[in-house]
């Protein structure tokens, strides 16, 4: 007797689809399991026999085989167990056939039968829809999957509940769609007094998702800047929040299956090893830079990150994707994500003050931005020097703009960009431009390409160089709601571009 029903097993995002395979058969009695499984799934055994025995089903005296098809692909978690237990059941005619056969499981068990929540139900519930199939998983997953409304989805407190559901029982309604929230910050850029050039920048990084990077002496306010930059971000449109939601979702980020319209802002510490800003580890489980995707990667104390992990950030950087290598799989994450980085423009942190700086000036300052490679700073698209505040600003009231009328320019100059970039897949922003596209959005006036001309030439501007300059100009003037880029907004870009010059 031979019953199927299926589940995922998780390369990166994307969810491969398993056969689950129950075949038993007259002989000495046996559990086995194969197809390559894991620690965990191998242990499903003992949790699904220790789960069938609560509900009073023994198992026969037979020889039970369960094959995880494709057997090659590596099978890994606790998920497992659900789809294992369904395929059992059918095959000794508790459950009939058809009720999972056309269905898509995932769910760990405990020994008493309650269903456990587990990671990746969303990515989950997107290939249920893509292949027609029905959706069964744990009740705190359910809120999760049922924002993919093209599937039905079935979740269950126990096994208990599911095996009444499936036998006509006691049938469970679909599962409701979580809470989409967004979060609320009370950190204002109106609280930050003074460095009203550093705020134009992050205004201009948040229009067009250009990458920045500040250097300042300590105390300057790079830190407080950043922390209110997701103050001034648009919300996540659907698809974004769908893509980023899925990669939440395979790291158990994810609170009780609400989606949030707020954009990500992670900010690593500068301990934090390759495998963790990167991605890898067991698993190849997704890095900060993937977390951060459609968000901000904040890096504070820049220079102080190892070297590896700087120079690893350079490709995906251009491509907005990573893939993580291992000996037996090569994962593919997305990471479109805004670079902000902070650091001292020395070791002590005070080249620019005479009284307070060490005596190894200019040197240090040399040594310590020069762990910044030219390649990775060529990549910044603004970059802003960050003075130290005077005592007369402190003292004085806040008359700058508020995060909400910042915000409300940034929204005007994203909707500017959204319908230019209509029907071009793989654009949204305006850092995104490439190519044709590039030269057809951001071709200045005779007067501004004159002076960019001159610019490049002198300063020796890169070809990546050239274009970012195209990019920030571009968006600038979406900032003005200007459709041509005029001399100043080339002007503006080009100041940023040469505020702090490469190691």
């Amino acid at each position: 007797m031979i019953s199927r029903t299926y589940t995922v097993a998780f390369e990166g995002v994307e969810a491969r689809i398993v056969q689950v395979q129950c075949a038993v058969a007259p002989g000495l009695p046996a559990f086995s399991i194969v197809g390559l499984p894991d620690k965990a799934v191998s242990e499903a055994r003992e949790r699904v026999r220790a789960a069938l025995a609560a509900l009073s089903i023994a198992l026969p005296a037979k020889r039970i085989t369960i094959n995880l098809s494709p057997a090659d692909l590596p099978k890994e978690g606790s998920h497992f167990d659900l789809p294992i237990a369904l395929a059992i059941l059918a095959a000794i005619d508790v459950v009939p056939k058809d009720t999972v056969e056309d269905a898509l499981s995932l769910g760990e068990l405990s020994l008493d039968g309650a269903l456990v929540g587990v990671v990746g139900a969303l990515p989950a519930a997107m290939r249920a829809a893509q292949d027609n199939l029905t959706l069964y998983c744990p009740k705190a997953c359910g809120a999760e999957a049922a924002w993919v409304e093209a599937t039905p989805v079935i979740a269950a407190a126990s096994l208990g509940d599911m095996l009444r559901h499936l036998t006509g029982q006691s049938l469970l309604t679909p599962a409701k769609q979580g809470v989409l929230s967004r979060a609320v910050t009370h950190k204002d850029m109106s609280e930050v007094k003074g460095q009203e050039k550093a705020k134009r920048a992050l205004e201009i990084a948040a229009a067009g998702r250009h990458h920045v990077i500040m250097v300042g002496t300590p105390g300057s306010g790079k830190s407080m800047l950043a922390a209110r930059l997701p103050s001034i971000l648009p919300p996540l449109s659907a698809m974004e929040a769908l893509e980023t939601s899925m990669i939440h979702s395979l790291s158990g980020l994810l609170d009780e299956g609400g989606l949030s319209t707020s954009r990500p802002f992670q900010d690593p510490h500068h301990t934090a090893s390759m495998a963790a800003i990167v991605g890898g580890g067991k698993g190849a489980k997704p890095g900060e830079i993937s977390l951060a995707h459609n968000g901000v990667l904040f890096m504070d104390e820049f220079p102080e990150f190892p070297r590896p992990v700087l120079e690893t950030l350079r490709q995906p950087i251009e491509t907005g994707e990573v893939v993580v290598a291992r000996a037996n799989a090569h994962v593919r994450y997305p990471c479109r994500f805004m670079l902000v980085a902070a650091a001292n423009p020395c070791k002590c942190g005070y080249l620019p003050d005479p009284a307070r700086a060490c005596a190894k000036v200019p040197l240090c300052g040399e040594d310590y931005l020069g762990r910044i490679s030219g390649p990775l700073m060529d990549r910044f698209d603004l970059r802003v020097d960050v003075p130290p505040v005077g005592f007369a600003d402190l003292d004085g009231e806040a008359d700058g703009d508020t995060s909400a009328q910042i915000a409300q320019r940034v929204m005007q100059a994203r909707d500017i960009q959204t319908q230019r970039f209509e029907g071009h897949d793989h654009m949204r922003v305006n850092a995104d431009a490439e190519g044709a596209v590039l030269e057809d959005i951001a071709t200045p006036e005779p007067a501004g390409k004159e002076l960019l001309l001159k610019v490049a030439e002198k300063f020796g501007l890169s070809a990546r160089g050239y274009h970012r300059v195209l990019r920030v100009a571009r968006t600038i003037a979406d900032l003005d709601g200007a459709a041509v880029i005029a001399r100043p907004h080339i002007a503006e870009a080009v100041g940023f571009r040469l505020a702090i010059n490469p190691p």
